[in-house]
C-alpha cells in the first residue's frame, strides 16, 4: 500500500510516500512543499495544493495519512497548520482517497515505542525502519515519512477493525426486537 504522509505547515509542508504494510516499509520519496513566509495565505495554500496535486498523480497512492492538528501556544502557527491539513484533505478527496489522521504521539509510539520520544529518537528509528544512512531532510520531511509508516503499521489494522466491527453491527439482529407474522381467521 502506498501512503502519503503529509506533515502540514504552510511555510514547510513536509511530504513522503512509504510502500509498506504492518512491519514492513520501503521508502518512495520524501520532501517538502515550501512557500514564501511573506505570500499571501491564499496564495500560500493554492502553491501547497498544486504540490500535493503533484505528489499524489506522480506516485498514485492508495491513502493520505494527516498530522492531526493540535493547539499549541502560537495560534497562528495552528492556524496555519490547519489550513495547510485543510488543504491536504481537498486533494486527497478529489483524488477519491481515504484520509487519516494521526496524533504526534500515536506516530512517535507507532516508530519508536515511546509517544514521549524525541524528534532525533524519531528520526534515528525512521532510518533504521527504512535502512537509511539517515532520515530523509529536512525534519519536516522525516516527520511525513514517520506519518506514512505509522499508517502503514497502525492505521491498516485499525481500518481492518473498524470494518469487521461495522459488519458486525449490520449483520447481528438486534436485541429485543421480535417480528412474528400470525394468521388471523
Amino acid at each position: 500500500m502506498l501512503v502519503l504522509g503529509v506533515d502540514p505547515g504552510l511555510t514547510r509542508c513536509g511530504v513522503g510516500v512509504v510502500d509498506g504494510t504492518p512491519g514492513r516499509a520501503t521508502l518512495i520519496d520524501a520532501g517538502v512543499i515550501t512557500t514564501p513566509a511573506g505570500m499571501d495565505t491564499p496564495l500560500r495554500l493554492l502553491a501547497i495544493e498544486r504540490g500535493l496535486e503533484d505528489w499524489i498523480t506522480r506516485h498514485h497512492v492508495d491513502v493520505v495519512a494527516i498530522e492531526r492538528v493540535f493547539a499549541q501556544h502560537n495560534l497562528m502557527t495552528v492556524v496555519g497548520t490547519a489550513q495547510a491539513a485543510g488543504v491536504a484533505m481537498l486533494v486527497a478527496a478529489r483524488h477519491g482517497l481515504p484520509v487519516h489522521h494521526h496524533t504526534p504521539s500515536e506516530v512517535k509510539a507507532a516508530i519508536t515505542g515511546s509517544g514521549r520520544a524525541d524528534k532525533a529518537q524519531v528520526q534515528t528509528m525512521v532510518a533504521r525502519i527504512l535502512k537509511l544512512d539517515a532520515a530523509p531532510k529536512p525534519a519536516d520531511a522525516a516527520d511525513a515519512v514517520a506519518l506514512a509508516i505509522c499508517h502503514s503499521w497502525r492505521g491498516t489494522a485499525a481500518q481492518r477493525y473498524a470494518d469487521a466491527a461495522r459488519l458486525a453491527q449490520t449483520s447481528r439482529p438486534r436485541r429485543g426486537v421480535t417480528t412474528s407474522v400470525r394468521k388471523v381467521t
